[in-house]
């Protein structure tokens, strides 16, 4: 069965990564797609530039859609998790499927030098969009107090995946987001 997929995000890279370096991280995605390199991977909307690599910023831009079956999603995890030590920070990447029923699915995919960094990102993101929202209803001195919450309850999950072992070597990770918390180019 084939789902449409809709990629889209920027991934950072560290001083000089080279164009090769992220062919072979995300070889994974390309050998899915059966192509061999970046410039090969287009989208199938004419108005989304496919898979670029910006060498000037040092990014990796994706704006990307395409027909895929069951096992993309992994192979999409495999190229990330790749690509994690070539990057200088952590990002996050946006993965929509349109399954025909209309359940669309949306995923954050987090991409990053380190799990430190990619747990870091992750607090940053739940905290802007904790304040912003709460912003709307509440006064400053409560939008403070959940946000340090949060804060706190980020510091306790990094303390138990430390003393699990959990997420120790990876370089990506994939959080399902609530259909409502879709964004939209």
């Amino acid at each position: 069965m084939r789902i449409e997929v809709h990629v889209h995000g920027n991934i950072f890279l560290g001083r000089g990564v080279r164009l090769s370096q992220i062919e072979h991280a995300l070889k994974p995605w390309l050998e899915y797609l059966d192509i061999e390199t970046l410039a090969e991977a287009h989208s199938i909307e004419r108005d989304e530039p496919g898979l670029q690599f910006d060498s000037r910023e040092r990014t990796v831009n994706i704006c990307w859609s395409g027909e895929v079956g069951r096992s993309f999603h992994a192979r999409l995890a495999e190229a990330f998790q790749s690509i994690g030590p070539l990057t200088e920070y952590a990002s996050e990447v946006e993965v929509t499927y349109y399954p025909e029923s209309g359940e669309d699915e949306f995923y954050q995919m987090f991409v990053g030098p380190t799990p430190e960094a990619i747990h870091e990102f992750r607090r940053q993101c739940v905290v802007e969009d904790l304040s912003t929202m709460l912003a709307h209803h509440l006064g400053k001195a409560e939008v403070e107090q959940v946000t340090a919450l949060a804060n706190q309850l980020f510091d306790q999950d990094w303390a138990s995946r430390k003393l699990t072992g959990e997420n120790a070597t990876s370089s990506s990770t994939v959080v399902p987001l609530h259909p409502r918390n879709k964004h939209l180019h």
